[in-house]
């Protein structure tokens, strides 16, 4: 049967309702079958609960301003399942990614009538996206865990060219574990013998266990901390630090154009993983400036529309992260701004609300929903918001209705922030830019 490119999307949409995750030796045998695609390639490997997107995403830039072809796996995405797999942080076409679809599932029938279970979801995006890459020889590539890392399908690659481990949270507690030790551990894993491994060294705990399980590899290890860099100014717009250049030492200045404060220690990993990666090269700061200047990376303090931002912050770590960009932007002076928030049932929404209550004042709460089974109820999430806060709470389980609650809610000065999943980003991403109207 020849799919077209909607019937491709919808038969990946549907794959969660006929299979499951599978052992790491049954994605290494259907990326055999594949004919291992890209393995030959300097692949970075890149896990961690919050902020590994972003780094991934300001890597790629790096090395594309040297003149690199990249490939860049990521996930999840907010519009398009293309994002998944891109070239130079350009999304993959229909028409390619029809064809490497055909490609996959050809192998994947082949898998089924031996007895062999059809890959997963991400597993099945996983296969494509190395097809791909290799396709488009792609130089280096990019791999962002989905989830963990031990366990997670990117990690049969068994011999990557660099590991990258970002801040580590409780985020998936129930797969991962229930403190940040038994997290890391699993992040760990992707750390493999003789590799380098760069890592976010903020946390104690988790800096704990990834030297142990680095000196156990025989893995050279280095932890980046926020002596690195110092934070020069935080605006709506972006977000400035200076840090020292690793040729000449001279201290250099670094402008992202996201507001977060976590920002800088992703864009500081992301600039000493290109350095070592490119250290037998002549590397061009200024090109290096320019690109991370002009990076656009959705879903993250993302101005989707005015007075409207949106932000992927879905754990505890994450929400914490954001309270902190918030108040060094004094977006919490005065009466505060709207907070629109949605969430899926296996994520700690609760902690997330008590500690956006208790640490950032708000004019207005709005809760509403995802398109999403796991969807937590608009009311559920309103009777924990009034659990914790004796501000306004208002609740609208059609997003549209709980965007004008927002608006409403605003004023003539205020500002709207999105936040609680990155579904929710996805679906405002689609109600924007199709230029429909909520207001």
């Amino acid at each position: 049967m020849a799919y077209s490119y909607e019937e491709a999307v919808e038969y990946i949409g549907e794959i969660p309702r006929f299979t499951k995750k599978h052992t790491l030796e049954h994605t290494k045998e259907f990326l055999r079958r594949l004919g291992n695609p890209a393995f030959d390639r300097k692949i970075i490997h890149v896990a961690g609960t919050n902020g590994k997107g972003s780094v991934c995403a300001y890597l790629q830039a790096l090395l594309t301003a040297e003149g690199k072809n990249v490939g860049f796996f990521t996930s999840p995405h907010l519009v398009s399942v293309n994002e998944r797999i891109r070239r130079n942080n350009v999304p993959i076409d229909d028409k390619a990614f029809l064809t490497v679809f055909t490609e996959v599932l050809a192998v994947v029938r082949q898998m089924e009538e031996e007895g062999l279970e059809h890959p997963s979801y991400f597993e099945f995006l996983f296969g494509m996206g190395m097809k791909a890459f290799a396709g488009m020889d792609a130089e280096y590539i990019i791999l962002e865990t989905g989830l963990g890392g031990r366990l997670d399908a990117t990690n049969s690659v068994e011999r990557p060219y660099l590991t990258l481990i970002t801040s580590i949270s409780l985020d998936h507690t129930e797969i991962l574990g229930g403190t940040i030790r038994e997290i890391a551990g699993e992040k760990a894993g992707i750390i493999k013998p003789q590799v380098p491994v760069f890592y976010d060294g903020s946390s104690k705990e988790a800096s704990e266990v990834i030297r142990s399980a680095a000196l156990e590899k025989g893995a050279p290890c280095r932890e980046i901390s926020k002596n690195a860099f110092e934070i020069q100014e935080v605006t709506r717009k972006y977000i400035a630090f200076s840090r020292a250049n690793a040729y000449d030492k001279d201290v250099i200045d670094i402008r992202i154009p996201i507001c977060g404060c976590y920002q800088a220690m992703n864009a500081e990993i992301a600039l000493e993983a290109a350095e070592y990666l490119l250290r037998e090269e002549e590397v061009h700061t200024e090109r290096w400036q320019r690109a991370l200047s002009s990076l656009h990376w959705e879903g993250r303090m993302e101005e989707a529309a005015p007075h409207l931002i949106i932000d992927g912050a879905h754990n505890p770590g994450a929400i914490e992260a954001f309270v902190d960009s918030m108040k060094a932007l004094g977006a919490d002076k005065g009466e505060g701004p709207v907070l629109l928030f949605a969430a899926v049932s296996d994520k700690k929404y609760e902690q997330m609300i008590a500690y956006l209550c208790a640490h950032l004042n708000a004019r207005a709460y709005v809760a509403t929903e995802v398109e999403d089974a796991r969807r937590v109820p608009a009311a559920e999430l309103a009777r924990v918001f009034r659990k914790y806060t004796a501000g306004k709470v208002c609740c609208e389980a059609d997003l549209r209705d709980a965007l004008r609650a927002a608006e409403a809610e605003r004023g003539e000065d205020g500002d709207i922030y999105c936040l609680g999943s990155l579904y929710l980003a996805g679906m405002i991403k689609k109600l924007t830019s199709s230029g429909q109207q909520f207001v």
